[in-house]
């Protein structure tokens, strides 16, 4: 069977976030399209960000697929790890505040950074 790999930031048991990777099973179409079954998306959004751009510590507010239309970006977690995403690549973004906790930076959260000479163009799809 086919799968798709999708890369998730995501908020562990201990409120911080991490990546790990899950396949999705490409079992609709035919040979010749393997397709995933349809998943529910509320809205899109395009974010341009300029050479230089850096956020901040934050949190994903709602889970949401983030895909780089072009430039590149980085995405750093607090244990000092961080993961580069091109144009053409993406990831499922999940990290969000655990319920009832109060944001704290130095534990919750990612940051996110534009590389390179390019400018980042993003698109987000709601889910």
């Amino acid at each position: 069977m086919s799968t798709f790999t999708q890369v998730i930031l995501y908020t562990d048991t201990d409120g911080r976030a991490k990546f790990r990777e899950e396949q999705i099973p490409l079992t609709e179409g035919n040979p010749n399209a393997r397709l995933s079954q349809i998943s529910g998306a509320t809205g899109v959004q395009f974010r341009e960000s300029p050479v230089g751009f850096r956020s901040q510590v934050h949190c994903t507010g709602a889970p949401q697929w983030l895909f780089v239309l072009s430039g590149a970006m980085e995405i750093g977690l607090l244990d000092g790890t961080s993961r580069v995403f091109m144009a053409g690549e993406h990831f499922y973004s999940a990290d969000t505040l655990p319920e009832g906790a109060t944001f704290d930076p130095t534990v919750h959260g990612h940051w996110s950074r534009q590389l390179g000479s390019q400018k980042l163009v993003t698109l987000f799809v709601k889910s």
